[in-house]
């Protein structure tokens, strides 16, 4: 089951778990649209994996699998042309 984590890890937005800007690798790194597309060209930094929508959790879901609380928040290896892609 996807972690729905809570935030973008390059600018700290809040992606809620029904949030449309979601963005995500196969390991479940997630970043907002803005940082994916603007920042990362498509690519997560960590792992150089493909970014892609999020699905969302259905509403009457959430109550029983909620979505993680856990803020993971790595500015550093979001700067254009940083080169981390060490699976961090």
């Amino acid at each position: 089951m996807l972690q729905l984590r809570p935030n973008c890890e390059c600018c700290n937005k809040d992606l809620p778990a029904d949030s449309r800007d979601a963005r995500i690798c196969s390991f479940e790194c997630t970043f907002c649209a803005g940082c994916s597309d603007q920042v990362l060209a498509g690519r997560c930094p960590n792992c150089g994996g493909e970014l892609v929508a999020r699905p969302r959790r259905p509403a009457e879901k959430l109550a029983r699998f909620p979505a993680s609380g856990e803020r993971i928040y790595k500015p550093s290896g979001c700067a254009e042309g940083s080169g981390n892609r060490d699976g961090s």
